[in-house]
C-alpha cells in the first residue's frame, strides 16, 4: 500500500483526493498540509486523513510517504516539489510546473538526483480527445502538421483570489489557462521543441469589477485583492520541425461566448479537437468533413482520476508516465519567452 501526502488543501486538491480514493486498494492518503492550518485540519477531517500539518517540511520529516501531490499556489510548486523529491517521494505537481523555466529545471534536476518520478498535472493529456488526436497524428492521417490554433478564451472568467497576484501566480491567463492548451497541442503534435516565440499581453478589462463571474471562482479569499497580471495573451510559437502554434487566451474579453478552439492543419487533413471532433480532408475529388463519432471528449472528473491512476501506475512500473518533467520544462520555456516578447515587443529565441 503506497502512502500519500497532499501539499496544499485548496480546490484542485479535491480532484487529486478523488483520484486516490478511487484507488484505495493500492494507495492511502495519510497526511496533508496547508499554510492555513485550520484549512488543513478541516480537509483532514473531511477525508479521514490521519495527520495534518501547517508546512510541508514538518510533514515530510514526520511521515514516511511514497507519493506526494503538490497543489499549492504556483509560487510554491518548486520549493514543495523539490523538498518532497529530496525526501525520497515521487511527486505529481499541478500545472504550471513553476514560476519560470529556471525553477522548472531545478525541479527536474532534483528528480534526476533522487531517482524518483516527477509528473506534471497536464490533465488534458488524459482525455479521449487528446488520445484520439495523437493516434491520428501518429498514424499519419493528417500528414505533416505545419500549423495549429489553440484558443482558451473567457468572456468574464477571472477566478479571483490569488490568481491576480503575480507574486503568487506568476501571471494571468497565459500561465493559468494557456498552459493547458499549449501543452495539449504540443503533446498531440508529438512534442516538438519550441525554438522561438512572438507574444503580446494586455490588461484592458482587468477584473471586470461589478460583473458577476460566470465561470469557476477560486475558493481562496484575499483580504486585499491584487490584480497585476494580464487579462489576455496571444502568441505565435515556432517549433524545431517548422510547425507554428497560434495561441489566444483570456480571463476577460469582449467576445460573444467563451471559446475553446483547438485545431491542427496538416498536408493531408485538418482536425478539430474541440467538439465536434472532426477531420477535414478530401475524398473522390471533393472536400470531405468526417465526423468521428467515438468517445472523443474531455471530462474533467474522469480524466483527473485517469491522471492520478497514471501517476500511481508509473511509480509502480505498470505504465509510462504520460506527462514527464521534461515536458514541463519545455512549457515553462515557452511561457517565459511569451512574457519576455510581450515586454520587449520583439521575437524571442529559446536557448537551452
Amino acid at each position: 500500500m503506497l502512502k500519500v501526502g497532499i501539499i496544499g488543501c485548496g480546490g484542485i486538491s479535491n480532484s487529486h483526493m478523488h483520484g486516490y480514493l478511487e484507488m484505495k486498494d493500492r494507495v492511502e492518503v495519510i497526511a496533508c498540509c496547508d499554510i492555513d492550518e485550520p484549512k488543513a485540519q478541516e480537509y483532514a477531517e473531511r477525508y479521514g486523513i490521519a495527520h495534518y500539518y501547517n508546512n510541508c517540511c514538518d510533514m515530510l520529516k514526520a511521515e514516511k510517504l511514497d507519493l506526494v501531490s503538490v497543489c499549492t499556489w504556483n509560487n510554491a510548486h518548486a520549493e514543495c516539489s523539490i523538498a518532497a523529491l529530496n525526501a525520497g517521494c515521487n511527486v505529481i505537481c499541478e500545472k504550471p510546473m513553476a514560476m519560470n523555466a529556471k525553477e522548472a529545471v531545478a525541479m527536474k534536476e532534483a528528480a534526476d538526483r533522487s531517482g524518483k518520478l516527477l509528473m506534471l498535472g497536464f490533465v488534458r493529456r488524459h482525455g479521449n480527445d487528446a488520445q484520439s488526436a495523437r493516434r491520428l497524428v501518429e498514424n499519419g492521417e493528417l500528414g505533416e502538421i505545419y500549423y495549429a490554433q489553440a484558443k482558451y478564451l473567457r468572456r468574464c472568467g477571472f477566478p479571483g483570489g490569488w490568481f491576480g497576484d503575480k507574486s503568487l501566480s506568476g501571471g494571468g491567463p497565459l500561465i493559468d489557462l494557456g498552459v493547458h492548451v499549449i501543452d495539449l497541442m504540443r503533446y498531440i503534435m508529438g512534442c516538438p521543441k519550441p525554438v522561438s516565440v512572438f507574444g503580446a499581453t494586455f490588461d484592458k478589462l482587468g477584473t471586470r469589477p461589478g460583473i458577476k463571474a460566470t465561470d469557476w471562482v477560486s475558493e481562496t479569499r484575499i483580504a486585499k485583492p491584487v490584480f497585476n497580471v494580464e487579462d489576455m495573451a496571444v502568441a505565435m510559437i515556432r517549433f524545431d520541425n517548422g510547425a507554428v502554434l497560434n495561441l489566444e487566451t483570456s480571463f476577460n474579453l469582449n467576445l460573444p461566448n467563451n471559446e475553446d478552439g483547438l485545431k491542427l492543419y496538416g498536408s493531408k487533413a485538418g482536425l478539430s479537437v474541440s467538439a465536434p471532433f472532426t477531420l477535414y480532408t478530401e475524398y473522390d475529388g471533393q472536400l470531405a468533413d468526417i465526423a468521428l463519432r467515438g468517445e472523443n471528449d474531455f471530462n474533467f472528473h474522469r480524466d483527473f482520476d485517469r491522471e492520478i491512476k497514471n501517476f500511481v501506475d508509473a511509480v509502480e512500473g505498470k505504465a509510462e508516465c504520460i506527462a514527464p518533467a521534461e515536458d514541463g520544462v519545455e512549457l515553462m520555456r515557452i511561457l517565459d519567452a511569451v512574457y519576455e516578447s510581450a515586454k520587449t515587443g520583439k521575437s524571442v529565441d529559446i536557448v537551452r
